[in-house]
């Protein structure tokens, strides 16, 4: 049997954690890799230490910070000469201890998580129709069932109280609701999107200055307890390689399984607001 060609593969956040073990799974797998990073002097290690461990020349990185829309917008036009990409992977996210905001003025975990990939996957949307086959991977987590009666549009751009868990958990729903809108967006193409759950795994994820006190403690106790990143990754793995994952789309997923949502994920008319609100924020604001 001859070698495949190699598949295009963008993943934002591929420099540590969840990404970065996915990442090197991919490289190992014969992929090429576009890694859309935040950090350049971590960024730049991530690239070196990939291509070391795989032998592969064929990852890169730009930069992609996905609370800034303007960066998003240049990292997708920085891809503008792949003809196709055969899977994205929406990885990178944060969890806040305290309320911030993006450069266009959205509560920053919805922004980061979500609307910075939401507008994403649409700017590269053409070049997914273009490779038939193409995956969107969308990392959700288990925390969207923080979000108790689903997301409250109307706290996504003003001051109030702020939760830590319920901001991270609606940011989460939200990824689930995208990998839905998506599926629906693409329907008879080819193109699949699925959302998943890695697990709860031990990387640096809430670290960097993001948060501080009893979340940064719950956050630093847990990763004696957690998995590492590579079994986090297992199901971003196969949701972007395994055959019949490629032909099931709208689905959420857990140790590369179907899995189940909390019911405030399937509120009728809900995919719909989100694509709503996604669309009017980023037509007013990026």
């Amino acid at each position: 049997m001859e070698p495949r060609a190699p598949r295009t593969v963008v993943l934002t956040g591929g420099n540590a954690g969840i990404g970065l073990a996915t990442a090197e799974e991919l490289a190992r797998r014969g992929d090429r890799l576009v890694l859309g990073c935040r950090n350049p002097a971590s960024a730049r290690t991530a690239v070196d230490d990939l291509r070391s461990r795989t032998g592969s020349d064929l990852i890169e990185w730009q930069p992609l910070d996905l609370a800034d829309l303007t960066s998003v917008r240049r990292f997708a036009a920085s891809l503008s000469d792949l003809d196709a990409i055969d899977v994205l992977i929406a990885n990178a996210g944060l969890v806040l201890d305290h309320r911030e905001w993006t450069a266009q003025g959205v509560e920053a975990t919805f922004g980061t998580n979500h609307l910075g990939h939401y507008l994403l996957a649409d700017l590269l949307a053409e070049q997914l129709l273009a490779a038939k086959r193409a995956r969107v991977v969308v990392v959700a987590s288990v925390a969207h069932q923080a979000a108790v009666g689903g997301i409250r549009w109307d706290a996504l751009e003003r001051d109030g109280r702020y939760s830590t868990w319920r901001a991270y958990g609606e940011s989460k729903l939200a990824n689930i609701l995208h990998a839905e809108a998506l599926t629906r967006r693409f329907a008879g193409t080819g193109v699949v999107a699925n959302s998943l759950h890695p697990g709860g795994v031990a990387t640096r994820f809430g670290g960097g200055g993001d948060t501080s006190g009893l979340t940064r403690a719950v956050i630093g106790l847990g990763r004696y307890i957690l998995i590492p990143p590579e079994a986090g990754a297992r199901t971003s793995v196969f949701l972007a390689t395994d055959p019949d994952a490629g032909r099931i789309s709208g689905r959420y997923w857990y140790r590369c399984r179907r899995s189940r949502v909390a019911p405030w994920t399937r509120r009728p008319g809900d995919v719909e607001e989100l694509v709503r609100r996604s669309d009017e924020l980023v037509a007013r604001l990026g």
